[in-house]
């Protein structure tokens, strides 16, 4: 078995070097702080730490092998997302990151799977990125913000996006970014613990009652995180739509629906919320993904999957043919 880890982060020196070269009013600045780790600065972003395997590749495969992972599908890290900076600007840095990972998935075909990014603040210009970055670059996918600049992503101004997505019915990881609330959760990391799958839920919520699901069937969107609260709180999504007349104002179809076209993550941190992730959706729509190299992902999400799921044939879905078949990978990678 191939295990393909859907979900890891990408930034090399490389990449921070070319986007100082064409942008360099949004280039990232990379502060060591000691052999493994650094400080990545970006406009009003600060991650510390960042660490080193999100830029040296041999670290990363000598991770890779540890976890017992064969190919990650790479996408930029969520602090280049840049959607609220200039769209021309963001667009460059995008057109970057995305030339980027093409390359390292032509240099590492057994390795690497790429996903894109575009600037989703300007939907016109980032459909043309997007249809540029699958049909050019051969990327494979979205790496997606759960708001735009505040926007949620039922906006229409959206739908230009939307519909590369469907005709090409691509992949699209949902990913928490500037999470909403973050003045009440500034103590005990809580804008991670807590506003991480706060954003991912209400991306979802938005997506589902925003009827951008129903109306793009083909997009094949994965929520980060294992779906933040979405599968714990699905009974209350349906729920509301019978007893309240609200969630009717964009969405057609029972929520039902489209709530059962959303693919997840299996970043749980825990045997027994997988096996109810497991459980609620069905090995088919969970794809394994660990949110390498940050530390609230997993290092040993292999085995977690491993203690959680019994069934080899869901185990094997989950590991490898999910993502093989979600993200079209050659046979033999």
């Amino acid at each position: 078995m191939t295990v393909i880890d859907a979900h890891t982060h990408i930034l090399t020196e490389a990449m921070i070097a070319d986007i100082a070269r064409e942008v360099p009013a949004l280039a990232p600045r990379l502060t060591r702080l000691d052999d493994g780790d650094a400080v990545l600065e970006i406009l009003d972003v600060k991650q510390n730490p960042f660490p080193r395997s999100a830029w040296d590749l041999e670290r990363r495969f000598a991770d890779m092998a540890a976890q017992r992972v064969d190919m990650h599908v790479v996408c930029n890290i969520p602090h280049t997302f840049l959607y609220e900076a200039d769209a021309g600007a963001a667009d460059m840095v995008s057109e970057v990151q995305n030339a980027a990972i093409s390359a390292l998935c032509r240099q590492y075909p057994d390795r690497f799977l790429g996903l894109a990014t575009v600037a989703m603040q300007d939907p016109a210009r980032a459909a043309a990125t997007l249809e540029r970055a699958v049909t050019t670059h051969g990327l494979r996918g979205l790496h997606l913000g759960s708001n735009i600049a505040g926007r949620n992503l039922d906006d229409p101004a959206l739908d230009a996006v939307w519909e590369v997505l469907d005709r090409h019915a691509l992949f699209v990881l949902v990913h928490p970014h500037k999470v909403v609330a973050a003045e009440r959760m500034r103590g005990y990391y809580l804008t991670n613990l807590i506003g991480n799958p706060l954003e991912t839920t209400i991306a979802a919520a938005s997506l589902v009652f925003g009827g951008v699901i129903e109306r793009y069937p083909n997009i094949q969107f994965c929520l980060s995180h294992a779906g933040g609260f979405v599968p714990y709180q699905a009974g209350r999504f349906r729920h509301g739509w019978e007893v309240r007349k609200e969630p009717h104002a964009r969405l057609k179809g029972d929520p039902v629906e489209s709530l059962g076209r959303l693919l997840h993550d299996s970043i749980t941190h825990a045997p027994g919320a997988l096996q109810f992730l497991l459980d609620e959706v069905g090995a088919e729509r969970i794809v394994f993904g660990s949110d390498y190299p940050f530390d609230m992902g997993t290092t040993r999400g292999v085995t977690e999957v491993e203690e959680a799921i019994g069934d080899v044939a869901a185990r094997q879905a989950i590991l490898e043919g999910n993502a093989r078949r979600l993200l079209r990978a050659p046979a033999g990678h």
